[in-house]
């Protein structure tokens, strides 16, 4: 396909090659070698990444980030962030039935379950959540539509950037069971120890994904379950298997980008050094050749293999949490509130202007 920069590139849209380039080292992630599929931009215009965001790193820089985050996940803080993420979705119920009917259900529910999740596993204050949480929108919701964007997302960077490295220098000072204070105090003494600036960054990294993008599968995940009251007897009966589901379905980000480092064959296809490929991951998890009428939604079907938390070295680090949350909030929701139902026409929803990550600015609903 033609870039708007006149690049003529790819797209990979089926389940296998997805797969294919997502899986292949061949392909680079960084920002500032790839033509921009959503608008002008070509290699060279965009910075490059900061030391720490192991997000948009290839190896060896990216497997030396990702390698001190992968033992943080462990099976104990698992379970720990499971049995407070319990407390945490009733006292957010609570929340929402003292709001009244009708509320605001990313206001009193989406939004702030994962806000104190994410304060939970970095061992961020909760008071200090408004802080951040704007700023994190701004990076994760750029609609391409305003010449000041890029601005406003550099000075969202930056603000988040000295709020987490305040938040480094605390967990020197006093260390607390979190990861933020595991992945600071690993560091003394380490033969190859990450700068403050690093472990700041991969903080941010960590408190941005974590937060934005389960709010949105809330509340895009509670519309599709209001749909069809069956739904909602699928979910309360096999919550594992809905969600699942539902992540394929949805497929909240649904577009990655990868620069060919070499020329590699993708599918009896030659991508060239230099060629970039917007690579689908909802277009992967509607593939008919994976599962059988993909636009359909069944909640029992299970979707193994869906690629809503992409493939490869770059998976979604935070993947297991965020099914935790998924799978603790739909069934605690729709338990509390059996009739719960939209307050306004489906079509009156505000849906954000995102190139990045899709939601809802807002989901007023009713229950009595």
């Amino acid at each position: 396909m033609t870039y708007p920069d006149g690049h003529v590139g790819w797209r990979a849209h089926d389940h296998a090659s997805v797969r294919a380039v997502l899986a292949d080292n061949r392909f680079s992630i960084r920002p500032d070698l790839m033509h921009n599929p959503f608008g002008p931009g070509s290699p060279g215009d965009a910075p490059q990444s900061p030391p720490g965001a192991f997000t948009d790193h290839d190896p060896p820089e990216h497997t030396r980030y990702r390698g001190r985050l992968t033992g943080q996940f462990t099976v104990r803080r698992m379970r720990l962030l499971a049995e407070r993420l319990e407390e945490i979705t009733a006292a957010q119920l609570d929340a929402l039935a003292a709001a009244g009917s009708p509320a605001d259900l990313v206001e009193h529910f989406a939004s702030p379950v994962p806000g104190l999740m994410i304060c939970e596993l970095l061992g961020v204050p909760y008071e200090r959540r408004a802080e951040f949480q704007q700023d994190a929108v701004l990076l994760t919701g750029a609609s391409g539509a305003g010449a000041g964007e890029a601005e406003a997302m550099y000075a969202a960077f930056e603000r988040l950037q000295r709020f987490m490295l305040e938040m480094v220098a605390a967990k020197r000072a006093r260390p607390t069971d979190d990861v933020l204070s595991d992945l600071v105090n690993a560091e003394t003494g380490a033969a190859d120890p990450l700068t403050d600036d690093e472990l700041a960054t991969m903080g941010m990294a960590l408190l941005g994904g974590g937060l934005d993008t389960t709010t949105n599968m809330l509340s895009l995940g509670t519309l599709e379950l209001l749909r069809d009251r069956a739904r909602v007897d699928a979910v309360l009966a096999r919550p594992d298997a809905a969600v699942e589901e539902l992540l394929r379905y949805i497929s909240l980000t649904p577009v990655t980008v990868r620069t060919a480092l070499e020329d590699v064959e993708v599918d009896g296809v030659l991508v060239r050094k230099g060629d970039t490929v917007q690579v689908e991951l909802g277009s992967a998890n509607r593939d008919p050749a994976r599962y059988a009428d993909p636009d359909v939604l069944d909640l029992a079907r299970g979707a193994a293999g869906h690629l809503a938390f992409g493939h490869g070295i770059h998976q979604c680090i935070g993947q297991h949490l965020a099914r935790i949350e998924l799978k603790i909030a739909f069934p605690g929701l729709f338990t509390r509130f059996p009739k719960l139902r939209l307050a306004v026409p489906e079509e009156e929803l505000p849906h954000r202007a995102s190139l990045v990550i899709g939601g809802l600015e807002g989901m007023p609903v009713a229950w009595d």
